[in-house]
């Protein structure tokens, strides 16, 4: 067993409130590119043109025919992979509370976690920008681009674009939960994103003990972050509940 899953294992083991930060790196293993990077969205995308409200509002058309089809065929594929399932499973265990992600995949809920926190949103739900009224996006008939609400609003993806503020009842509970666990595991994320990056601080701050999960340091390793376990999410996930299981019994 590597030293730093031993340890991890041990501070989850002590934990009475754990909570879970997780970016795109948890969703790469499901064949979901991540926004930034090598092969990411925005290689070939320019964010600002297909990805900030504004551009959405000006020409909803383009958007939808671009953008969100490429996201909508990829996401509707995606399925969890070990790392949402190793998360899911430590909840099982009762070793885990709230999930904050970064993610609009909607991919902790379907690997059974039931507390989750969604900072930027969720892709699977259309909201109408006259009405308001959402969908799931799979109740909405797409053959109309852009799809449009029986009051005749356009449908819009119930994520955060470019421009937009994070919901204010997301932002509110992360600062809560942050503030509240014992232990937090950062998961595939590069914690350069903010607001989202300042939850583990606020973890810290409070007196947490902080896990990174990630193939290469961040800005958090040495400074807030006092365990790092360097590999994919999977992979990493796996050996760190298969520690956890031994050391319960």
């Amino acid at each position: 067993m590597r030293e730093e899953i031993a340890k991890a294992a041990e501070y989850l083991l002590s934990s009475r409130h754990t909570v879970a930060l997780t970016g795109a790196g948890i969703s790469v293993e499901s064949g979901i590119p991540p926004f930034r990077g090598p092969g990411s969205l925005w290689e070939k995308f320019d964010p600002m043109e297909y990805a900030h409200i504004n551009a959405f509002l000006k020409d909803p058309e383009k958007i939808w025919k671009t953008l969100i089809a490429e996201m909508r065929d990829v996401l509707m594929n995606a399925s969890p992979n070990a790392g949402h399932f190793g998360l899911a499973r430590l909840e099982d265990l009762g070793l885990m509370g709230t999930v904050i992600t970064q993610n609009i995949d909607g991919l902790h809920q379907k690997a059974g976690s039931t507390d989750v926190i969604e900072f930027h949103g969720n892709f699977a739900w259309l909201s109408c920008l006259e009405c308001g009224i959402r969908k799931e996006i799979t109740q909405v008939n797409a053959v109309d681009i852009p799809p449009r609400c029986d009051c005749g609003g356009i449908f819009r993806p119930d994520c955060v674009f470019f421009g937009e503020l994070i919901p204010s009842q997301a932002l509110d509970r992360s600062q809560q939960a942050s503030a509240r666990c014992d232990v937090m595991l950062v998961v595939g994320t590069s914690a350069t994103v903010q607001p989202a990056a300042y939850m583990p601080v606020i973890a810290r701050q409070r007196g947490a003990v902080i896990i990174e999960i990630n193939p290469e340091p961040t800005p958090l390793t040495g400074t807030t972050s006092q365990v790092l376990v360097q590999g994919k999410a999977g992979e990493v996930m796996d050996e760190l509940v298969s520690a956890v299981e031994s050391l319960k019994k």
